[in-house]
């Protein structure tokens, strides 16, 4: 899982990666997920600076994908954007994280355990476990966008303000992380259709809501055209399992 990308990139978002995949060594054996030709590692050109993405993907008997993205354009903007993806058979949350900063700090970083049941609460041991964290507060909490009402209450969206604030946004999405390994783990996959039905079309509307996010598009649009950004958003970014 060696990456030179996040070498590069700001501190927090080098010690996230490497922390999201040794949480998921840790729980989990990855199996490689196949990647769409020509989608793994990307470079381009947006305004003048050249623009890399590195895509890092796996399986598990419980996810169907596990995708971690580092992007990087110039020495202005440093990205990375997670995403596991349950198998549609388990009743599990969509955990989901992103950085985004540069030279001069982390401007958002956002984490959440995002429920897909029609009633938008995550299952009582999520709940259970979550209430129990220690508390923890940030001087420049974020909005959401108008599209995240598939965020959960427990979502957590801010700027973190100095060291302190990106080492306590770190360690909560740690919390989070593994809390989430170990439920998958310890879940028992639904047996009734109308279940496994229920379960995709929660993936599905997040799925669709999350593409609806204009300044990610914008910016790939700019640098590789419409047509391909919407094959990257669509197959890469925020596909949907059948």
């Amino acid at each position: 899982m060696s990456s030179s990308l996040r070498e590069q990139q700001h501190s927090l978002i080098h010690k996230l990666a490497n922390c999201i995949e040794a949480v998921w060594e840790k729980y989990f054996v990855l199996s490689p997920y196949a990647i769409p030709e020509g989608l793994g590692h990307v470079e381009g050109c947006l305004e003048g600076e050249k623009l890399v993405i590195e895509n890092h993907y796996y399986q598990t008997p419980q996810f169907r994908k596990l995708h971690l993205e580092l992007a990087r354009v110039g020495n202005k903007l440093d990205i990375l954007h997670c995403v596991m993806f349950p198998r549609p058979r388990y009743p599990l949350p969509l955990f989901g994280t992103d950085l985004v900063g540069g030279s001069g700090g982390i401007s958002a970083a956002i984490v959440d355990l995002s429920p897909i049941g029609r009633d938008r609460a995550l299952p009582s041991a999520y709940q259970t476990a979550l209430d129990a964290l220690p508390s923890v507060s940030f001087s420049q909490p974020r909005a959401l966008p108008q599209w995240g009402d598939i965020f959960s209450e427990f979502c957590l969206f801010i700027r973190p303000a100095n060291a302190e604030e990106e080492t306590a946004f770190l360690q909560r999405v740690e919390d989070f992380l593994t809390l989430h390994c170990q439920n998958a783990i310890a879940t028992a996959p639904v047996t009734s259709p109308s279940q496994a039905t229920e379960i995709l079309a929660g993936q599905q509307y997040y799925c669709t809501k999350q593409r609806q996010n204009d300044k990610t598009r914008r910016v790939l649009e700019k640098s590789f055209g419409k047509e391909w950004t919407e094959q990257y958003m669509t197959a890469m970014f925020f596909d949907c399992a059948t």
